[in-house]
């Protein structure tokens, strides 16, 4: 018997062909991929959506990475994902892109639980991250030291609360640097003298979950949907999904659905607001 015609050859070919055979059967249906990556606090909600989607599109499947918005309008901009999601307005030298805006968010200061200070003005907070003020007494908690947790560079969060606080990011004092808003979240609810912020839609979800976390008035003016909704709580954002020339039907077809009013259900649940 040659080997050629061995039984455990002829079983490995059987298993070879087998495979060949499905792959080729499948391969008319195999299934269309979305990349989407970028902003920390775009990527649940476009989970929720894919998730959403990929049931009534069995052909199609959906992966959501995070990275930071910086990341996301990169990756939109070299074509190495389908969409960038980006928690802020597309920059003027950005005219390359297109933003399709799927809800409002705003940008929140977090505090550890047990924190007395239940306000800060903008004064307040950019002391706080020159370094200015340390100690919680000088803004009427008690005494203890202020740890300043800041976000990394390519964080659309960052970019935002520099630029509302007029701050310049190579004079902040920062004890912490986090990346994602769960990273910035799980330092502040570890260390009792911490301050950070974050997106409202996390903070909100986050405390509602029992994190030892709280939020801080900022002039006043509480970080809630609400206060988002009237104006009165300026500290605020669109969130985005970004693309960079033609879309093909697959992507335009998932903006249509995550843009739709039928999907505002998941926006809330984020504790977002809707896109007008």
């Amino acid at each position: 018997m040659t080997a050629m015609n061995s039984p455990p050859f002829r079983a490995a070919l059987a298993a070879c062909l087998a495979l060949l055979a499905g792959g080729c059967s499948g391969s008319a249906d195999a299934a269309e991929t979305l990349t989407l990556t970028g902003s920390s606090t775009v990527a649940p909600l476009a989970s929720e959506l894919a998730l959403r989607y990929e049931a009534t599109h069995p052909g199609v499947r959906i992966d959501v990475q995070s990275g930071g918005s910086g990341r996301g309008i990169a990756d939109a901009r070299q074509g190495t994902a389908d969409i960038g999601m980006a928690s802020r307005a597309l920059a003027p030298d950005e005219t390359d892109l297109d933003a399709h805006t799927v809800a409002r968010d705003g940008i929140g200061l977090i505090v550890h639980a047990d924190n007395a200070v239940a306000s800060l003005t903008t004064g307040d907070v950019r002391r706080i991250y020159l370094g200015e003020v340390t100690d919680w007494a000088e803004l009427g908690g008690s005494v203890g030291p202020i740890t300043v947790v800041h976000k990394a560079e390519g964080r659309a969060t960052l970019e935002v609360f520099l630029e509302h606080m007029g701050l310049d990011n190579k004079a902040v004092d920062a004890d912490v640097v986090a990346g994602e808003n769960e990273q910035a979240v799980k330092t502040v609810a570890g260390t009792p003298g911490a301050i950070g912020y974050v997106s409202i839609g996390t903070a909100e979800v986050d405390i509602a979950a029992g994190v030892a976390i709280r939020t801080v008035a900022l002039d006043g003016v509480a970080p809630t949907a609400a206060a988002l909704a009237d104006g009165s709580y300026t500290l605020a954002r669109p969130l985005n999904f970004v693309t960079a020339g033609k879309r093909s039907p697959h992507v335009q077809a998932f903006l249509d659905f995550a843009l739709a009013p039928a999907q505002h259900d998941l926006v809330r649940r984020e504790s977002f607001l809707p896109a007008q």
